[in-house]
């Protein structure tokens, strides 16, 4: 699930400037880290979003800005139903955030493990790569993201798991599902999937796996993975944007190793997307994950000169997001879901990784 940049300051004030039509801006603390976004250079992080569709949701729902893009056959997003919140097993361990709807804190460390840390991320990252799989089987013209998320709730509940993004910070489901033009944070709804579009289902489970030394049960343990996949018959465009963009993920990966500088996650990502015109998305970004959701370091999907190294043993998240238009993010009145501004299509893939010896281990693979 897709960290949100924040202000990574010891304390920092909350400022919401809006109007009807106006905008949101933020300049957040720490437990908000989730939502907002970055400012480069700077040890603060903020975002503004356009709240443009508080007052004219039928103008955007229903017209694409005269921008260029040939998805003419695509509907522009609009919230459909959100139905109950799934109930959870008593006996399925729970992360500490559930209890709350507050935003956790991101946490001030990297996730580093000993050996037995990293078998639990090898079987966290393992089975939400499993699941992954299964809910991009029922990807198909008819099918609603709320089915989706059913099936996915269901089928890591069955493996003694619990749901990541559930609960957290108030988050409504299991899973995230982000259609066409939403470039994360989608919230599974009654809205039936349509001939042409594309999904991107951000998958984490954190998994309790008992101990490999001890009888007694270890730590919860976080795996987070995320595809884009196809449903029914895609147009050119939308293909080479998946597919560039999921290159763009493998040779951020290949780079990856011991003592290896961040920001050349970045530079490689922009320069490939660069070479296809496709924006870069910035105010979303990769993070670490392990026995806490979202931890240091922050994953910078665009050229930066963001200081820090890799390290043995250390686990984080790599999942670039790329647009056919605006890089620049709308958020609607749920305050999770973020859409292009100018409508044009966004894709994005995501995988956990462990840094050994030899480079970058894929934890998030069947």
């Amino acid at each position: 699930m897709t960290s949100i940049s924040f202000s990574m300051a010891s304390s920092s004030s909350r400022l919401i400037l809006s109007s009807f039509v106006g905008d949101c801006r933020i300049q957040s603390c720490p437990s908000l880290y989730f939502r907002f976004g970055y400012k480069p250079g700077t040890r603060d992080m903020s975002i503004q979003l356009s709240r443009t569709l508080c007052g004219v949701t039928d103008f955007l729902f229903n017209k694409r800005k005269s921008n260029g893009f040939s998805s003419k056959n695509l509907k522009r997003l609009g919230p459909g139903k959100v139905s109950p919140r799934l109930p959870v097993p008593d006996h399925i361990p729970k992360p500490p955030y559930v209890k709350s709807r507050q935003l956790p804190g991101i946490n001030g460390g990297p996730e580093v493990h000993d050996e037995e840390g990293m078998k639990c991320m090898r079987e966290s990252g393992k089975l939400a790569a499993k699941v992954l799989e299964y809910a991009g089987t029922l990807v198909q013209p008819g099918t609603t993201t709320d089915e989706i998320d059913k099936a996915v709730h269901q089928m890591i509940i069955d493996r003694g798991a619990y749901p990541s993004p559930l609960g957290y910070g108030g988050f409504p489901k299991s899973v995230c599902t982000s259609v066409n033009e939403c470039i994360c944070h989608g919230i599974p709804d009654s809205r039936a999937l349509e001939d042409g579009d594309i999904i991107n289902i951000d998958v984490t489970v954190y998994l309790n796996v008992s101990s490999y030394t001890s009888p007694v049960p270890a730590l919860g343990y976080h795996g987070d993975t995320s595809a884009t996949f196809f449903c029914g018959n895609v147009e050119e465009e939308a293909k080479q944007l998946v597919e560039v963009t999921r290159e763009c993920l493998y040779k951020a990966i290949s780079v990856c190793g011991p003592g290896v500088e961040f920001k050349k996650i970045g530079q490689t990502i922009h320069d490939y997307a660069d070479k296809f015109r496709f924006g870069v998305v910035r105010q979303f970004v990769g993070h670490g994950v392990g026995r806490v959701f979202h931890s240091d370091p922050v994953i910078l999907h665009y050229r930066n000169n963001d200081r820090g190294r890799m390290v043995l043993g250390q686990t984080f998240t790599i999942e670039p997001m790329l647009t056919l238009g605006s890089i620049n993010p709308i958020m609607w009145n749920d305050n999770w879901t973020v859409v292009t501004e100018d409508g044009s299509l966004s894709a994005q893939f995501e995988h956990t990784l462990l840094i050994t010896e030899n480079g970058a281990e894929i934890l998030t693979q069947c």
